[in-house]
């Protein structure tokens, strides 16, 4: 990903862009890998530090487009071959919409896959977005979501704009 390209150019970005990049070939692909490694290392920060920037990819890999109609903000994100029950939509702290999941390989729970990978480029684990929402977002009713074809649509009403406060006129008393 070309930080430059949103605007950030700075060295720190460009070194954590590096430092993500050059540790995917450590990341474990499951939980299952993560756990052995993380027995292996006794259970140390390694595992953590493993599991943090793997969490970090999944963010920053899970697109999403935003968008402001006159009634609502919506929200479209990519999330293909994960089953609605497996994908969760909260609002934190009033303003703070959260978007997270898992995506997991092969066919039902408990059933074992035939065959064996020779290449596998999907991204496969938890995935994670937040968005700050604005002050105007209706998040106590008017959060909806539904998930159609691989993309999930999470719709945040907007909140009737205040009604402008008529002048208080007051009465001058002459003494």
């Amino acid at each position: 990903m070309d930080f430059r390209v949103m605007g950030l150019e700075a060295p720190l970005m460009s070194t954590l862009h590096h430092l993500m990049e050059s540790a995917s070939p450590y990341i474990p692909d499951d939980d299952a890998t993560d756990a052995k490694s993380s027995s292996a290392n006794g259970g140390g920060s390694g595992s953590s530090t493993r599991t943090y920037v793997r969490d970090a990819r999944a963010m920053a890999s899970t697109p999403v487009d935003v968008k402001e109609l006159p009634s609502a903000y919506v929200f479209e994100v990519d999330i293909p071959g994960v089953r609605s029950g497996e994908i969760k939509v909260q609002v934190e702290d009033d303003n703070l919409l959260v978007i997270s999941g898992e995506r997991k390989r092969g066919g039902e729970e408990g059933e074992k896959e035939e065959g064996k990978y020779l290449r596998m480029e999907r991204r496969m684990g938890k995935f994670m977005r937040k968005f700050a929402l604005p002050e105007n977002a209706n998040t106590e009713d008017g959060v909806s979501a539904a998930c159609a074809d691989g993309v999930l649509t999470v719709t945040v009403k907007k909140l009737p704009p205040p009604e402008p406060k008529k002048p208080k006129t007051i009465e001058v008393k002459v003494a």
